[in-house]
C-alpha cells in the first residue's frame, strides 16, 4: 500500500517535502485550498517530480480557478515533466473574484485536455465522494478515468470504499483514499473543512490495517498540524 502526505504548498515548500521525502511514497498536492492564493499545485507537483523521480507526485486541479488555455498549458507541463496524474475537480469557488466555468464539469476538462490539447500519457483521476451513493460512484469509475480518490473516509463509509475499490481492482484502476486524522491541534480546522474524521492518532495502525490489500494507497494528513503529519508518517511505515 502506497503512502502519500497530502501536501499543502507554502513559499517554504522544498523544505516541507525534504523532512519527510523519507516517510512517503510520494505526495497528493493541494491546489490553493479553500480558493485562497498559494503556490500552484501544478507548478509545486513538476519541482517535486523533478528533485524527487521515484517518488509519485499527483496534484489536485481545480478548474474554478483556471481558464481552457491554462488548464491545457498546465496540463502540457505536468506531462513534459512526468508528473503522476492530475485529479480533476471543479473544487472550491476563490476567495477572490469569480469562478471560471468555462470548462463547466471535470468530466468536460478530462475530454477537452484528451481530445483538444492530445495528452498522451497523463493519467486523468476523479474524486469520489461518501456523499455520493455507491451506485453513482461505481457508474463514475467506469468512465474514462486512469484512477480514483476517496473522500470522507469513516467507519460508516469503509463499506462504500470496500465495494468501490472491488469494482476498481475488476476495471484495473487505482484507488487512493484520503485518510483524516483527528489531533488536539486541528480540531478546529477539521470543523471549518467539514470532513469526518477517519480515526484518532492512537487508532491510526490498527485503521490502516483494515485498508491494507483494500486499496493502492492512502493520502494520509493531520489538516494543518505539520507535527502531527510527521507522526502520523512514521506510525504507517509499516504499510509501505
Amino acid at each position: 500500500m502506497k503512502i502519500l502526505q497530502e501536501f499543502v504548498p507554502t513559499r517554504k515548500f522544498l523544505k516541507h517535502a525534504d523532512e519527510v521525502k523519507d516517510l512517503v511514497d510520494g505526495w497528493n498536492v493541494t491546489d490553493s485550498a479553500a480558493g485562497i492564493p498559494a503556490p500552484s499545485g501544478t507548478a509545486v507537483s513538476c519541482v517535486l517530480k523533478v528533485k524527487y523521480p521515484d517518488k509519485i507526485v499527483i496534484p489536485v486541479f481545480i478548474l474554478h480557478y483556471k481558464g481552457p488555455v491554462e488548464v491545457g498549458g498546465l496540463a502540457l507541463a505536468a506531462e513534459a515533466v512526468g508528473v503522476d496524474g492530475l485529479v480533476i475537480t471543479m473544487g472550491d469557488i476563490p476567495k477572490y473574484g469569480e469562478p471560471i466555468k468555462m470548462l463547466r464539469s471535470s468530466e468536460e476538462a478530462r475530454d477537452f485536455l484528451r481530445e483538444t490539447v492530445r495528452l498522451k500519457r497523463l493519467k486523468l483521476g476523479c474524486l469520489l465522494s461518501a456523499r455520493r451513493s455507491v451506485e453513482d460512484s461505481i457508474s463514475r469509475v467506469r468512465r474514462p478515468w486512469d484512477f480514483a480518490f476517496f473522500m470522507r473516509l469513516e467507519d460508516a463509509s469503509l463499506p462504500m470504499l470496500e465495494q468501490i475499490a472491488k469494482e476498481c481492482k475488476r476495471l484495473n484502476k487505482p484507488i487512493y483514499s484520503y485518510f483524516l486524522v483527528e489531533t488536539p491541534k486541528n480540531v478546529d480546522i477539521i470543523k471549518m473543512i467539514g470532513w469526518p474524521v477517519t480515526t484518532t492518532m492512537e487508532h491510526v495502525e490498527e485503521y490502516a490495517e483494515k485498508l491494507d490489500g483494500i486499496v493502492d494507497g492512502i493520502i494520509a494528513t493531520c489538516a494543518g498540524d505539520r507535527e502531527g503529519d510527521k507522526l502520523l508518517l512514521k506510525k504507517l511505515q509499516r504499510f509501505r
